[in-house]
């Protein structure tokens, strides 16, 4: 007899005494082991095997083939004797198992016990243990004896906490694609502080670029010494002081002897003002706008925030060259044809809120082509642009609705006040970029992790990579 395949009647948990239960009554309960599964047992265990997280084992095999013996399929028998068989009140004393096979990542794995002996002098039980994978194949068995309760419990199920991991591994990623070519050269405008610079060591040993520091020598070598960093081998170019570098970075670019600029100790509208210059800056035809690459724990695909760090209070046309760049950008990330939702308020065009009509006027510019590679759609509401339920209880049928890509605000402060939600509230890592120039360029704050510095120039690096190829292709 099997007491435990079923759900407790409604939501209770129910065990069996000492005296109920008879030799051969078992219970089951099945799990899927996901990769969340793999990395919660490495936090609550300290395993940190590479056979266990490292992508790279999957070459070799054993990255699928991990973990299902030892604590987790013991956990999974626990399970079934703490709440099945005999259930609440029970104590486990000891356990003999074996590990038959492997466990791979997707594995539907089904933990069986089975009471087989009965000892009325300790009210103790001897159970035989087995787990079976989703094709009936063994992968452990074994005994556990425990201390079966002798009162009746019956009780609510309790429901399990939420629990999101915070795992930084779509930057990892990111960094995984940003390397394997060539380094790209990057000039560093004043980076006289010991987190710019230990950051520009950082993507270097990445071989992800070759840096130019541009700056007063000496306080760009004091800042090294503090971040502890050897900058013996990048090339190092003097400036008397935090402008004049922001002209010479710039001009390394306009001389091709740069593919990547990026901000150190020096205020943005320092480095800007030579961006945007007429005649020695880097702008182009298009409108220059930034993004936010967010990795979002509770979201299942990277998402792009625009315009949260350049344009205060865009226009129409220059919103039109936002959602451009960006739709660019998702291309040179590799993320194919992305879904752009034109936020505001509501969901519904309402000519007292100029940021609905301005979203209508941009998805009428996607259908006659002068906005191009992506699927653009609004205006739409944070939680209908992010949320598939949300769509769905508003009625509405869009391609882009729940499953956004790229979020367009509607001025710099909405930007602004969002991303810094999704970052201290919702725990996302942000990566940076600003685009439209001539080159890529990472602006980073003082308040940036290193993490978040190392994953800017990251992206940036692709996208120099992508304009690198476009060029070569014309």
């Amino acid at each position: 007899m099997d007491t435990g395949t079923l759900p407790p009647d409604g939501g209770m948990i129910e065990n069996r005494t000492f005296d109920e239960i008879a030799i051969g009554e078992s219970a089951s309960l099945s799990h899927r082991l996901t990769e969340e599964d793999i990395e919660l047992f490495a936090v609550i265990s300290g395993d940190v095997n590479p056979a266990h997280l490292d992508p790279a084992y999957a070459e070799t095999g054993l990255f699928h083939k991990i973990i299902g013996h030892g604590m987790w399929s013991g956990a999974l028998i626990s399970a079934v004797l703490g709440t099945r068989l005999p259930g609440p009140g029970t104590i486990y004393l000891s356990q003999d198992l074996h590990f038959r096979a492997p466990v791979g990542l997707g594995d539907t794995i089904t933990a069986r016990v089975a009471a087989r002996e009965k000892k009325p002098e300790n009210k103790r039980i001897l159970f035989d243990c087995t787990c079976v994978n989703q094709d009936g194949k063994e992968v452990v068995s074994g005994t556990a004896e425990v201390q079966a309760p002798v009162e009746k419990v019956r009780r609510p199920r309790m429901e399990l906490p939420e629990v999101r991991l915070n795992r930084h591994r779509r930057f990892r990623e990111l960094m995984a694609q940003a390397q394997g070519e060539a380094p790209v050269p990057l000039a560093v405008a004043h980076p006289c502080d010991a987190a710019s610079i230990a950051a520009v060591a950082e993507v270097a040993a990445a071989r992800l670029v070759v840096p130019i520091l541009v700056g007063p020598e000496e306080k760009i070598r004091a800042a090294a010494a503090a971040a502890g960093v050897d900058i013996g081998a990048f090339r190092l170019v003097p400036a008397p002081h935090s402008h004049a570098a922001a002209a010479k970075a710039v001009a390394l670019v306009r001389l091709g002897e740069a593919e990547m600029l990026m901000k150190g100790s020096l205020h943005t509208d320092e480095l800007m003002h030579e961006v945007v210059a007429s005649e020695t800056g880097l702008r182009t035809a298009r409108r220059i706008s930034h993004v936010f690459v967010m990795d979002v724990p509770a979201y299942p695909r990277p998402l792009v925030v625009t315009d949260a760090a350049v344009n205060i209070a865009p226009t129409l046309e220059e919103k039109r060259d936002i959602v451009q760049n960006a739709i660019d950008f998702a291309h040179a990330m590799g993320l194919g044809q992305p879904r752009v939702a034109i936020l505001s308020a509501v969901e519904t065009i309402n000519p007292v809120l100029r940021s609905t009509l301005d979203a209508a006027a941009l998805c009428k510019m996607a259908d006659r082509g002068q906005i191009t590679g992506g699927l653009v759609d609004g205006p739409l509401a944070f939680d209908n642009a992010v949320s598939p339920e949300a769509a769905r209880q508003k009625g509405i049928v869009s391609p882009v609705a729940g499953q956004a890509d790229i979020l367009v605000v509607p001025d710099l402060e909405a930007g602004n006040m969002l991303a810094k939600q999704l970052s201290f509230l919702a725990g996302a890592d942000a990566a940076g970029v600003v685009l439209g120039a001539r080159v890529p360029i990472v602006l980073t704050s003082r308040a940036d992790s290193e993490r978040t510095r190392i994953a800017s120039c990251a992206v940036a690096v692709l996208m120099a990579r992508a304009r690198r190829r476009t060029t070569s292709a014309a």
